[in-house]
């Protein structure tokens, strides 16, 4: 009988405390596209249909994008406990529920007519983002593939997920030409309550792995969770790459309007300028898609946050020329779009692969903290200076920063071997 459940499984009876999931019967296409879904209708949503309401309210701008934050905020509170059920298990579950909650928000949010509503329907909205985007996504695939076969699945899924934006805001504009902006919140919410749910019904039931006494022995004396990360430098190390990453690119993404037009360009130009953002993403996920294997995560590590200080002081030094900036954008754009897959893989590959949900999570915390408040500083940096070229340089020597301390970690995974 367990001969036959190993051959059913695909189990491998030669290689303890692995996960044998196939890789072919893992519906990777489907997540891809309910993850599209999912940052679509929970994340790229928002400032369609925040404006929409600032036409038909008298709210600040300030007041009503403060939803965002607050969303944002919430998503991280609930990564760590979200992450602990995907480590034993329950990953199928908690994407397919937190869809269907994300839908009746949605299709609440569609009601809303004051601005403590909406803050209440957005950070409920904030707590099923992190049981369906890709922190979610990443557990489950590192629950159920070893490792090799795990980093070419995040891979692929990031490349679905680079289209959401490109899918779902000329929907949503369409939705709220010719109907409004409450009909578009109840399709929103449909979507996740019948597409995505079902798609993710689909994932793997568990976590299947085989009872290898010994090693389980072994994982079991380390005690490998939350706590045992937090005493490891590598944690540590990694927190303050992805953390300084995070200030830089986000700080970047939000003013980069502001910035273009500081630079005299035409609306024309900077409408071309921030086009190539894009799309520039999804091309930095097909090359590393194609590099595959040859490259681990402290290479990628290094080449992503070298692509910071590039392009911001590319910025302040180069002359405002289309034929210019757009190959600095494409640059950062691509290295974004990396870094996505360098957090996906960094843990597994120089931390450790148990408990993966739980340490993660409690690495997105803080990070979803600083993308939420770095900004803000950036906006008050210019205040005092009236000009960009101050934000641009500071964040410059954040990215470099960032390259130290990603060559801190291979130090750190040196001396660990």
């Amino acid at each position: 009988m367990n001969a036959l459940k190993a051959k059913i499984y695909g189990l491998s009876q030669g290689e303890p405390w692995a996960l044998k999931k196939s890789a072919d019967s893992f519906p990777i296409a489907l997540l891809g596209f309910a993850q599209i879904c999912s940052w679509g209708t929970l994340y790229y949503s928002f400032p369609q249909l925040a404006q929409a309401m600032l036409s038909e309210f008298n709210w600040a701008k300030s007041e009503t994008y403060g939803a965002l934050s607050i969303s944002l905020l919430f998503s991280s509170f609930a990564a760590i406990p979200v992450g602990k059920l995907i480590d034993n298990g329950y990953g199928r579950n908690v994407m397919v529920i937190g869809s269907i909650v994300a839908g009746v928000l949605l299709i609440a949010g569609s009601q809303i007519n004051s601005l403590s509503l909406l803050y209440g329907v957005f950070a409920a909205i904030g707590i099923v983002q992190a049981t369906t985007l890709y922190e979610a996504a990443f557990a489950v695939i590192n629950a159920n593939h070893q490792h090799e076969e795990a980093k070419g699945k995040i891979v692929t899924l990031t490349l679905w997920g680079g289209f959401a934006s490109t899918v779902f805001i000329p929907f949503i504009e369409l939705l709220i030409i010719h109907f409004s902006w409450r009909i578009t919140f109840v399709v929103l919410g449909a979507v996740n309550m019948f597409v995505c749910s079902i798609c993710y019904g689909l994932l793997p039931r568990g976590i299947i792995k085989t009872k290898d006494t010994k090693v389980v022995a072994q994982a079991d004396s380390r005690n490998i969770n939350v706590a045992w990360a937090l005493k490891q430098p590598i944690f540590w190390a990694l927190l303050l790459c992805f953390s300084l990453f995070a200030a830089g690119a986000s700080t970047f993404k939000f003013h980069l309007y502001p910035i273009l037009v500081e630079s005299a360009l035409s609306p024309q130009q900077v409408v071309l300028i921030l086009a190539v953002l894009g799309p520039a993403q999804v091309l930095g996920r097909v090359a590393l898609k194609f590099a595959g294997a040859k490259v681990s995560a402290l290479q990628l590590g290094v080449l992503t946050t070298s692509a910071l200080p590039i392009t911001f002081v590319g910025m302040v030094y180069l002359p405002s020329q289309v034929w210019l900036l757009i190959p600095l954008i494409t640059l950062f754009g691509a290295a974004t779009g990396m870094m996505t897959i360098v957090k996906g893989i960094a843990i597994p590959e120089l931390l450790t692969k148990e408990a993966y949900g739980a340490i993660n999570g409690a690495m997105s915390m803080p990070i979803q903290f600083i993308k939420a408040g770095a900004p803000a500083i950036a906006a008050w940096i210019w205040m005092i200076t009236q000009s960009y070229d101050m934000v641009l340089l500071v964040l410059g020597g954040i990215g470099i920063v960032a390259v130290a301390c990603f060559v801190l970690v291979r130090q750190f995974a040196h001396f660990s071997r």
